[in-house]
C-alpha cells in the first residue's frame, strides 16, 4: 500500500539507524520527547529503541488526548451522565476512562445512564432530532486534530436550531502543552522535540516555530511510520551536532507550513481560548484550551447545567501525571502489569489507544525481547 509498506521497510530501518550510531558523538545524550501517542505506540511497535544508540533517549510526553484530561473533568461527565434529562455521547476511548473512586462512564452506563459511543461527533445531530424531550451532549475531547469535527457539529446545531443538543468541551492545544514541559527550563532537560503528525496537518509547521526562537530546541515533525520516526531522529541528530535549532518536516507528504487553512478558520470561528485549563500531570497551562465563543454559548453544556463542587480524587499509586510530564517510564509504576492492564485499566495513560502505558503493555517492552525490525 503506497506511503506504508514503503515507510516499514526493515532493511531500510537498519540503514537509517546506522547512520545515527554513526552520526551521534560519544559521551553526547540526545534526549528527545515524542509528543504524539501515535508516535509512542509505533516506537514499541516496531522495536525502534533496540536499533538505537544508547546516547539516544526517547521520552513519551503528553500526546495523549484522552490521557491528559484532568479527572475533575472527568467527574463533570459523569455527573451529566446521571442526569435522567442527559443522553452523553462521547468517543469509546473515554468509556472506561477511571474517574475519582473508580468509576466510570462505562460503569454509569451499567447503572443506566445513557451513555452513547459515537463515531463522528455530527451522528450526535441525530441522537438529538430523534430524542426531541431529552438534552444530548457531546463529551468533547482532543487535540487540534478533533476539534474541526466539533466546530462542525455546532455550526449545523446552530443553524439547525436545536435546542437540545450542547457540548462539554475539552480541546486542548499541543503547543500550549509543549510550552509548559519548557517552562523555567523544565526538569527533562529536552534537546528536541518529533513533533506530531496529525495535529500538524491542521495546525502546519510553522507553528512550532516559537521552540527553536525562545528554547533553542529543535523540532521535527514526523509520520507514524518506523521509517518516518526514525528519519525524524537522524535529522534532530544533525541538528543537534551542528548546533542548529530549526523546524524541519519530515511528513511532507501529508504537512505543510500553514496547514489545513479551511480546517482552521471553521475553529476560530467556533472556538476563543480559555485563560486557562487544567491538565493531568502539567497543572493549569495559560491558553492552553478552547471554548465556545459567546455568540455560541447557549451550545455551551457548562452554561447550560449546574454542576457541583465535589472534590476529585485520583489515585494516589497511579504514577500516569509522572509518565506524562516524561518524568518516569511506564514500567517505574508499581500498579503497572498488575493491577493495572489494558483489561483492568487504574489510569488513563493505561486506557487510550495513544497512552504510553498501553504502549508498553501491548507490545510487551518491560520484557526483555528481540526489537522487532532486527530481523528485516
Amino acid at each position: 500500500m503506497k506511503y506504508i509498506d514503503e515507510f516499514r521497510d526493515g532493511e531500510k530501518a537498519q540503514q537509517i539507524a546506522q547512520l545515527i550510531h554513526q552520526q551521534v558523538k560519544e559521551g553526547q545524550s540526545y534526549r528527545l520527547m515524542e509528543f504524539c501517542g501515535g508516535h509512542t505506540h509505533a516506537i514499541f511497535r516496531y522495536g525502534l529503541v533496540d536499533l538505537l544508540p544508547d546516547e539516544v533517549e526517547l521520552i513519551h510526553g503528553p500526546g495523549c488526548p484522552v490521557c491528559v484530561l484532568p479527572i475533575a473533568r472527568l467527574d463533570m461527565a459523569i455527573e451529566l451522565a446521571r442526569n435522567p434529562e442527559v443522553i452523553l455521547c462521547t468517543y469509546g476511548d473515554m468509556l472506561r476512562v477511571p474517574a475519582s473512586g473508580g468509576t466510570s462512564l462505562l460503569k454509569v452506563r451499567a447503572d443506566g445512564g445513557d451513555v452513547r459511543m459515537l463515531y463522528s461527533p455530527l451522528d450526535a445531530l441525530d441522537i438529538a432530532r430523534d430524542n426531541p424531550d431529552r438534552q444530548v451532549v457531546f463529551f468533547a475531547i482532543g487535540f487540534e486534530t478533533t476539534t474541526p469535527p466539533t466546530a462542525l457539529l455546532l455550526r449545523q446545531a446552530d443553524q439547525l436550531g436545536l435546542t437540545n443538543l450542547s457540548i462539554f468541551c475539552n480541546h486542548v492545544l499541543t503547543p500550549a502543552a509543549m510550552h509548559g514541559i519548557l517552562k523555567d527550563g523544565g526538569p527533562l532537560n529536552l534537546d528536541g522535540f518529533i513533533g506530531p503528525a496529525h495535529v500538524s496537518t491542521v495546525i502546519g509547521s510553522q507553528a512550532y516555530q516559537a521552540f527553536p526562537e525562545e528554547y533553542k530546541k529543535p523540532v521535527v515533525i514526523a509520520g507514524f511510520e518506523p521509517l518516518d520516526v526514525l528519519q525524524a531522529i537522524l535529522l534532530l541528530v544533525r541538528q543537534l551536532n551542528e548546533g542548529r535549532a530549526e523546524v524541519e518536516n519530515e511528513f511532507t507528504r501529508a504537512v505543510t507550513q500553514e496547514g489545513n487553512l479551511k480546517a482552521r478558520k471553521l475553529t476560530n470561528e467556533v472556538f476563543t481560548l480559555r485563560d486557562s485549563f487544567e491538565w493531568r500531570g502539567l497543572g493549569s497551562l495559560p491558553q492552553s484550551a478552547l471554548c465556545l465563543r459567546p455568540e455560541l454559548a447557549h451550545l455551551d453544556a457548562e452554561q447550560r447545567f449546574t454542576f457541583t463542587s465535589g472534590q476529585s480524587r485520583e489515585n494516589k499509586a497511579c504514577e500516569c501525571p509522572s509518565v506524562l510530564r516524561g518524568l518516569k517510564k511506564p514500567h517505574e509504576c508499581k500498579l503497572f502489569g498488575n493491577p493495572c492492564s489494558p483489561e483492568n485499566p487504574l489510569g488513563s495513560c493505561m486506557v487510550s489507544s495513544e497512552g504510553a502505558c498501553a504502549a508498553y503493555y501491548s507490545y510487551g517492552r518491560y520484557r526483555t525481547q528481540e526489537p522487532l525490525l532486527a530481523k528485516g
